[in-house]
């Protein structure tokens, strides 16, 4: 990809057939997506008032902001436009009622609703039409190559009449000129469909006021997590190493005591304070890598998700492109989310192969998780995607989650650095 130096946006890379592949994809998968998505949400909204709706329309919601970011991660890494999300946070303990209204008044959710009819008008014409204007000359080609006899009364091929070998020369002439506009005009079809995105899911002039407000939302959601963490230290001390530690003592004041009347018993209280320093150790380890992992300090980002890695009953492969090192609160933040992401796969997907890629590009340290499993994660209240969101959103990052039924699931989480 190339960048703009003037909007700092990164313009989409080459030309050709590889791009309109791409754009025919992307056609493909989202105009019944966008259909499916915008029907339900009609329909669930519509069943409010008889109480179902209550029920579904988070679920549906949901599910068009999974959409939604998936079609942001695109945009961003295809065609180098940026759409951050910014959906308001729900208490985790909402009831169906709270959860219903309480996305329906954030205007993120009614920029997905409009954008859903757009994207599968304009949005579809604008990312189906480069495959056309490459398909298209095939037909010129095969006129020219004897198809023309196939039609004995005449074929119209653009303005062209082909009624003959020259004229089929001629039409085949035409899908070499379109072919050549092709080229130039696949990249800025494509930058057109991302744009349309961007427009209608941006935030536009209040983009300012909803970042503030999103960033509120998570400095006050990290001084929670804050302060559930040092209370989770703080009854691991006391409930481990500290118990441990305080039957050690006392075991050495009993062998102190024994050691004239009783060597026998002393040696083996001896053995079993050894034993209990040896579990109190391994306690206060850790912890202290739950805390912040010495691999992780002393290696960097890469060598840390890769140790993790080790450690996982799953077959794992990791792949790090890392120029350097982000800040140390970048690192541990992308750190723990990729351990939460893994550890969701291993508990709930049933794969049995899981991949990370951890790459950094254009000021951005992107960390992908993708595993084999039968898929339906999602984002939601109560969920462990809910916490790696939130822990994301403390430092501006982005949260995306594609997650068919029947799997394969990819979770790419984004976070800026320097």
């Amino acid at each position: 990809m190339t960048i703009d130096t003037k909007s700092g946006n990164v313009r989409t890379k080459g030309r050709g057939i590889g791009l309109a592949i791409r754009g025919l994809g992307v056609a493909l998968v989202s105009l019944p997506g966008a259909v499916l998505c915008f029907t339900l949400s009609l329909v669930s909204m519509a069943l409010i008032p008889i109480g179902i709706g209550l029920v579904t329309t988070p679920y549906v919601l949901t599910g068009v902001r999974a959409f939604a970011n998936w079609r942001r991660v695109l945009a961003a890494e295809w065609g180098g436009v940026r759409i951050p999300p910014a959906y308001r946070p729900l208490p985790k303990d909402a009831n169906p009622w709270t959860r219903t209204f309480g996305m329906l008044r954030d205007p993120a959710t009614w920029r997905d609703l409009m954008w859903l009819p757009v994207d599968m008008t304009a949005g579809f014409l604008t990312a189906l039409l480069p495959a056309a204007l490459w398909l298209y000359p095939l037909e010129g080609f095969a006129l020219a190559i004897g198809l023309w006899r196939v039609f004995p009364d005449g074929y119209w091929y653009g303005f062209v009449p082909v009624t003959g070998q020259v004229s089929a020369l001629g039409a085949a002439g035409l899908g070499l000129v379109i072919l050549f506009f092709a080229h130039f005009l696949t990249p800025l079809l494509l930058d057109v469909h991302f744009r349309l995105t961007q427009a209608v899911l941006g935030s536009g002039q209040r983009q300012l006021a909803e970042r503030v407000r999103v960033l509120t939302e998570t400095r006050r959601d990290a001084v929670d997590s804050s302060a559930a963490e040092l209370r989770r230290i703080e009854r691991d001390l006391h409930d481990g190493a500290q118990a441990r530690l305080v039957a050690v003592g006392m075991d050495l004041g009993t062998i102190e005591a024994l050691l004239d009347k009783d060597p026998a018993k002393a040696k083996e209280l001896i053995a079993q304070a050894r034993t209990s320093s040896v579990e109190a150790l391994a306690e206060l380890r850790e912890l202290v890598r739950g805390i912040h992992p010495p691999v992780l300090a002393e290696r960097g980002l890469g060598d840390a998700v890769r140790a993790l890695a080790l450690r996982l009953p799953v077959a794992t492969e990791v792949n790090v492109d890392l120029p350097g090192r982000a800040e140390a609160p970048v690192e541990s933040a992308a750190y723990f989310a990729v351990s939460e992401v893994l550890t969701n796969a291993v508990k709930h997907s049933g794969a049995d192969r899981i991949w990370v890629d951890l790459h950094q590009a254009d000021g951005h340290l992107r960390a992908t998780v993708t595993d084999n499993g039968k898929g339906g994660a999602m984002i939601g209240a109560g969920s462990g995607l809910a916490g790696v969101e939130r822990r994301l959103g403390t430092f501006d990052g982005v949260l995306a989650v594609s997650s068919p039924a029947g799997g394969p699931t990819m979770v790419t989480m984004e976070i800026p650095c320097a």
